[in-house]
């Protein structure tokens, strides 16, 4: 039997179980709103870090001038 095994050894039954209490704790109708706002967020901080690159880019080509 091939068993799924997650980041630190979580399996497909714990998974069912948190996404069971999740359902439970917040309801149906407000899931969907939980995964847009954690979307914006994950987009926000990615956002965020290549506009930190670009800046380091941009320091590391001015200080070669």
């Amino acid at each position: 039997m091939m068993k799924l095994l997650f980041i630190g050894g979580i399996g497909m039954q714990e998974i069912l179980i948190i996404a069971l209490i999740v359902l439970l704790l917040f309801g149906g109708k407000k899931i969907p709103e939980l995964m847009k706002g954690l979307g914006k967020g994950v987009r926000s901080f990615k956002d965020g870090m290549n506009s930190m690159t670009e800046e380091s880019d941009t320091d590391k080509e001015e200080d070669k001038k």
